[in-house]
């Protein structure tokens, strides 16, 4: 018996593409990962955060993007979010933070963590995200861009939401330590080379200004720097005098060179070690 080519050809291309991914379940958790090759969306159980009142010295920040992410689970007009600055001042842990605040009344709400290195498969996740009754956080950490990188390209897609439009119940919340999501000598580059300078430049700067929010973190100053300290010691019942945490702590960022969140959080998990506390 012989088989027609374009038969042998349908079923060829039918083998190699992959499968219609199954409506994910949604209620198997609060918080997913996108994983590709396969797709997948992928439960997590237990999310790496800390309590929404531990996270010192971003006040302004903090209510700006929990007043949005709540308008947001209510199902009315939010945001995107571009949450800039410096490292290490708490921009992950905001968001992440808020999600858990925010979800304890609107128990629709989800997180989906997507890596930068996945953007071009952004339209496939968008896809199984719209229409769901959940509503959800796509959340992109440590955002930027380097030369000759397309990548900015995909993020358009969740932004402006091409033809479709963005799904009304997807809102994307990234964070970068650059305002403009990719280095000054490259925008310099770009005016240079380019045969329309500003055309070029406008395509990449005007990335970040299709976020509605842009939440900028800056240093702290060493008061707000011991408040965190303090914060997680009574958190979790580590005991120790002020004068003593104030000469370790301040001991610890001097060898560090460097006063954050971050090292904050560094020197007390050395603290919590040496006291004998276990941080559950």
């Amino acid at each position: 018996m012989t088989i027609d080519p374009m038969e042998r050809i349908a079923a060829a291309l039918e083998r190699m593409a992959p499968a219609p991914l199954d409506a994910p379940d949604f209620d198997a958790a609060t918080a997913f990962v996108w994983h590709t090759d396969p797709d997948r969306l992928e439960p997590v159980g237990n999310v790496s955060r800390v309590d929404l009142g531990l996270l010192v010295g971003i006040d302004r920040s903090r209510d700006t993007l929990h007043a949005n992410t709540r308008q947001f689970a209510a199902g009315l007009p939010a945001n995107n979010a571009l949450l800039w600055g410096a490292r290490g001042m708490g921009k992950s842990s905001l968001v992440k933070a808020i999600h858990a605040d925010v979800h304890a009344s609107h128990d629709r709400l989800r997180i989906v963590e997507l890596q930068r290195e996945d953007l071009p498969s952004v339209g496939r996740l968008l896809s199984l995200l719209r229409g769901a009754p959940q509503r959800f956080i796509l959340f992109c950490d440590d955002l930027s861009f380097g030369h000759d990188d397309a990548h900015y390209k995909s993020l358009k897609a969740v932004l402006d939401g091409g033809i479709e439009g963005r799904p009304d119940n997807v809102v994307l919340y990234a964070t970068s330590n650059r305002r403009h999501l990719m280095p000054r000598d490259m925008i310099e580059n770009e005016r240079g080379s380019a045969i329309n300078p500003s055309e070029a430049v406008e395509e990449k700067v005007s990335l970040s200004d299709r976020f509605g929010l842009w939440l900028g973190f800056h240093p702290c100053d060493q008061d707000q720097y011991l408040a965190m300290i303090r914060g997680y010691c009574d958190a979790h019942g580590v005991q120790i005098s002020d004068d003593d945490l104030r000469a370790e702590a301040i001991e610890w960022q001097a060898t560090r060179g460097a006063r954050s969140g971050r090292v904050a959080w560094q020197y007390f998990v050395d603290l919590a070690g040496r006291k004998g506390v276990t941080l559950g």
